[in-house]
């Protein structure tokens, strides 16, 4: 009998510490090196960026099925900023939150508006995003990032526009030869 109540104790005990477990959290460790993340990527300190991924970590940017590594990570936001005079995340549109699932993984949910200026013409922008990462040791292991790529597009084909057609009317004007 005394074995049988020792066993039903430990077996709260097991189920409490269970219970007690953090399952969402907007203050942890995995959530710091998200925030790490962020700054690097608004800094462009692409060396600190991929330090927070693990090596063999599969980034999904606007899609499920084409994984990109870390630095193939930092060449498309290399291109996709190299036209912008300024980029980054508004501090005061922006929450984070850890989460650990029923399967036991550990996620960092962030949602954020990414602002740019187009360097050639001074067009703001400001693109509402959600990106989610995996966490495993403390290491970015998945990504996954959502938003419209539209405004940034059509915004970048006007100032291309723009700009041929300023080049067109030099090339009308310069009448020198």
């Amino acid at each position: 009998m005394k074995k049988l109540a020792l066993l039903a104790v430990v077996g709260l005990l097991l189920f409490a510490c269970k219970q007690g477990e953090t399952r969402y959290t907007q203050s942890s460790p995995e959530i710091d090196t998200f925030k790490a993340l962020v700054d690097a990527y608004e800094a462009a300190d692409w060396k600190t960026y991929t330090s927070k991924f693990a090596d063999t970590a599969k980034v999904y940017h606007n899609s499920d099925d084409k994984a990109m590594t870390p630095a193939e990570t930092v060449e498309t936001h290399k291109q996709n900023t190299a036209a912008l005079s300024s980029y980054g995340f508004d501090d005061e549109k922006g929450d984070m939150e850890m989460v650990v699932t029923d399967k036991g993984e550990t996620w960092v949910n962030f949602w954020g508006v990414w602002n740019a200026t187009i360097a050639s013409n001074g067009q703001k922008l400001m693109i509402p995003v959600h990106v989610t990462a995996q966490f495993v040791d403390g290491k970015v292991v998945k990504e996954y990032g959502y938003w419209d790529n539209a405004p940034l597009m059509k915004a970048m084909e006007a100032a291309a526009a723009a700009a041929e057609a300023a080049e067109d009317e030099t090339d009308v004007t310069d009448t020198s030869d």
